[in-house]
């Protein structure tokens, strides 16, 4: 076949599409195995394809044993030896009750893609190892259609933190000094940083990244207000927080011992929105980024307008080529796993806010940039829900007081789990189990481990054994003094 299958298939389109044989986006495999990393890495790198996995080479359905965490086992196979980290979407179909994993990948904005070290494309039916003037070729390319890899000509590495390069290289488990970590990343270019090394690792304010979120009573009258200057992995806790101080909680009564929470809106998703925001956002325009907090809705503004021609259609359906206008800063968010897949946080954002029971959100292409509107659901569809006290509803002095950098200071009830974790490092340095046990968590999940990455990136936190980072003694504390007061 000459193109990539959708991800979800009926077992009928499967077999008709197994009828059809391998080709240039498909191929068959009966089992997981390192060549289907390699294929993926050569869809990657030419237009996307999919992997069948439980059909022979003859295109036999033999079926996959597929256990409780196989699909997961495989997806982190592929993120640990590849790079760009590969991230496929995995389907499993019945045919003929037996099993088959539909393993998809898209053509990827950052490349080339490599599979321990080796760089493949997919030409035919058949992977072929990339020469070096393919991958030069292909490097090249990536560099002269991404500003941010350009050398910044108004600043030199004197004005990039090493700790901030640090922490990034602690959170993603890279042993490296600063400056072997800035070429590793390609973050140094002629000698200076490059446009994302300064938004990314800057020591001081970063105007080029400035955002503009307000609380607003009404259209014209302002509340409440900051001005974010962070470096950008800084800003999304930063612009996180201020959403929490200006977001309500309720309780919801379900009968089970403990109450169970919601807020006006799903957080996960709002982060969502800040994170493209950042990843996407024309650096080299003069208009600054605005959040506008309602009683009823929240709107966003980014300055970037779509590029090739692409539609808002078409990023709703999350089918799409995606294209990306800063790619270093993409691929540094996609190491600290602030980005999962390319290309899918639009419609991830609006089947979260469904699924949340509130309208979909409007996503509109307007001059000069892009603009998303969420919005609250009406206070009669928030049955059984028990409001607690609202930020708002204390006197404006009060939350102002507090520096907006320290989500530490924040009273329980309008914490993120980031800003829990926080919370718990300010009163002693404690380890991931520790940690775990007090959030009331069994084990250490995944989503930890994924927040202790972030807030060290950030420098909010740091290591007590920085020598020894895997000790099973490794404990985090807070970085009080690193934070920045507006």
């Amino acid at each position: 076949m000459t193109q990539a299958l959708p991800a979800k298939l009926s077992a009928a389109s499967l077999l008709d599409a197994i009828s059809q044989g391998e080709g240039a986006c498909v191929e068959f495999k009966s089992s997981f195995q390192k060549e289907v990393i390699e294929t993926l890495t050569a869809f990657a790198n030419t237009q996307g394809g999919t992997v069948l996995i439980g059909v022979s080479d003859a295109g036999q359905v033999v079926g996959v044993s597929v256990q409780a965490e196989t699909v997961q086992g495989w997806i982190n196979q592929c993120k640990q030896i590849t790079s760009p980290r590969v991230i496929p979407d995995i389907e499993l179909v019945q045919v003929e009750s037996k099993t088959v994993a539909i393993v998809s990948i898209g053509e990827y904005p950052i490349k080339p893609v490599a599979c321990k070290g080796r760089y493949f494309k997919r030409i035919g039916n058949a992977n072929h190892q990339m020469t070096a003037t393919e991958i030069s070729d292909a490097h090249i390319k990536l560099i002269n259609s991404s500003w941010d890899y350009h050398p910044d000509p108004e600043h030199t590495l004197d004005a990039i933190s090493e700790q901030k390069v640090q922490a990034f290289a602690d959170a993603i488990h890279l042993n490296a000094p600063f400056n072997a970590v800035l070429e590793k990343f390609e973050l140094i270019k002629q000698g200076r940083p490059t446009f994302a090394c300064h938004l990314l690792f800057s020591k001081n304010d970063v105007f080029l990244s400035t955002i503009e979120a307000g609380r607003f009573a009404s259209p014209t009258l302002i509340k409440d207000s900051i001005t974010s200057r962070d470096t950008l992995v800084e800003q999304v806790q930063r612009i996180m927080d201020f959403m929490v101080k200006h977001t309500n909680k309720a309780y919801i009564i379900t009968g089970n011992p403990r109450r169970e929470e919601r807020w006006d809106y799903p957080m996960d998703a709002l982060r969502e929105i800040v994170i493209n925001m950042i990843v996407h956002r024309d650096y080299r325009s003069a208009n600054d980024s605005t959040i506008k907090v309602f009683d009823d809705r929240i709107e966003f503004f980014n300055p970037g307008t779509l590029l090739d021609g692409l539609t808002v259609e078409q990023i709703k359906t999350g089918n799409y080529k995606s294209h990306l206008r800063n790619k270093q800063v993409a691929t540094i968010f996609r190491e600290l796993e602030l980005i999962e897949k390319y290309g899918s946080g639009v419609r991830r954002v609006i089947d979260t806010f469904v699924a949340y029971g509130l309208p979909e959100p409007v996503f509109e292409a307007i001059e000069g940039g892009m603009a998303v509107t969420v919005f609250k659901a009406p206070p009669e569809k928030n049955g059984g829900a028990q409001p607690e006290s609202q930020p708002e509803s204390q006197p404006e002095s009060q939350p102002e007081s507090q520096p907006e950098s320290q989500p530490e200071s924040q009273p329980e009830s309008g914490a993120t789990l980031e800003a829990k974790v926080l919370q718990l490092l300010a009163k002693a340095p404690m380890g991931k189990r520790e940690i775990s046990a007090a959030l009331g968590q069994k084990e250490v999940s995944g989503q930890l481990n994924k927040i202790v990455r972030t807030l060290l990136a950030a420098d909010l936190i740091e290591t007590t054994m920085p020598d020894k980072l895997n000790s099973r003694l490794q404990q985090y504390r807070l970085k009080v003094q690193e934070q920045k007061n507006t």
